[in-house]
């Protein structure tokens, strides 16, 4: 793991350096997470040391225009960091965000520790599955940092008028943060569930088709983990099937869930996995409506434990309030 900065708020914290375009949007959206304890614009990885901006510009120095985060590792992980971060960029686009052209406005995602790089390559391979063309986001060691001019530092809120090639209001739609769906231990879960709801979650049963509790569900809101209280999938993403199981065309956010190969009786399936409960939910198969991408996801009932949307704002699920439909979701794909 990185070693600790300095401690602040509820851990310690940490550094990662990201480029995506022009740094004044990029600043201005880090700043505004919580958990982000302090976002600063600078250079990284070029040819010289202490550049200017105009060595960017006009000299082909070589570096990226690249914003420093330093978060705090209790309130923020570095997976949701990057959540943040690929939310802003197009990752697929290479020397150019928005407006902007050249080498300078690369994106890439800059560390200083080995032990980080195996969370990037996660969260990268995670981008490239649900991107048609090749993920060319830059993902090297920090060879070097230098803070940007003074005037470049919190440029828009000196300048709120200024340009940006971002959609900050991005910063504030929500993310399932995994420090607030902790796993229970053993003896909790085991003590917390249903024998039927054990069964499927911890020992990969399957329930009964037809006759589960949410498969004739369509009400409005949201369905969680029932291990952990983590969202996982919208009323607004189900649709009728037929398969006698809850089917979703996408989780509620594509990090909540987890794919795995399973080989089990004789069959060739993904299995379907939650993120912090690491709770058995079901399979995902290619056969979903077309126009909504084409995937089912068939969970079985036991694993989760339906919110309805009367009900998650003061189950302190209101951040997700948007993700739902407040009329009856249709019955057809």
């Amino acid at each position: 793991m990185t070693k600790p900065i300095k401690e602040e708020g509820n851990g310690p914290v940490r550094e990662i350096f990201l480029a995506g375009g022009c740094f004044w949007g990029v600043e201005a959206f880090m700043s505004r997470i919580d958990g982000v304890v302090d976002a600063a614009a600078g250079y990284a990885n070029g040819r010289t040391e202490h550049p200017a901006y105009e060595d960017l510009l006009y000299r082909n120095s070589g570096h990226a225009e690249t914003v420093r985060v330093r978060y705090d590792t209790g309130r923020i992980s570095l997976d949701e960091v990057l959540i943040y971060f690929f939310r802003i960029i197009d990752p697929t686009s290479l020397n150019r965000q928005g407006n902007d052209r050249g080498p300078q406005y690369r994106t890439g995602i800059y560390y200083q520790d080995a032990g980080d790089l195996p969370v990037i390559l996660k969260r990268v391979q995670a981008v490239q599955k649900a991107c048609k063309k090749p993920v060319v986001v830059e993902v090297v060691p920090l060879k070097h940092f230098f803070l940007a001019e003074a005037y470049h530092q919190d440029y828009l809120d000196k300048n709120p008028g200024g340009y940006c090639h971002i959609d900050l209001s991005k910063a504030h739609e929500p993310v399932a943060r995994i420090s607030r769906y902790p796993r229970p231990s053993d003896e909790e879960i085991a003590r917390q569930l249903t024998p039927e709801q054990y069964r499927v979650t911890q020992e990969n049963a399957t329930e009964a088709p037809f006759t589960n509790l949410y498969n004739e569900n369509f009400e409005p809101g949201i369905y969680v983990d029932v291990v952990t209280g983590e969202p996982l999938f919208s009323s607004k993403d189900k649709f009728h099937s037929g398969s006698g199981w809850p089917s979703f065309t996408q989780p509620i956010a594509e990090y909540v869930v987890t794919w795995h190969e399973d080989a089990a009786h004789g069959m060739r399936r993904t299995e379907v996995r939650s993120r912090s409960g690491d709770s058995h939910l079901g399979h995902v198969f290619k056969d979903g409506p077309k126009d909504r991408g084409g995937l089912r996801y068939c969970i079985n009932s036991a694993a989760l434990r339906f919110i309805p949307l009367g009900e998650m704002a003061s189950l302190g699920y209101g951040e997700w309030i948007g993700r739902v439909e407040s009329k009856d979701q249709s019955r057809n794909p």
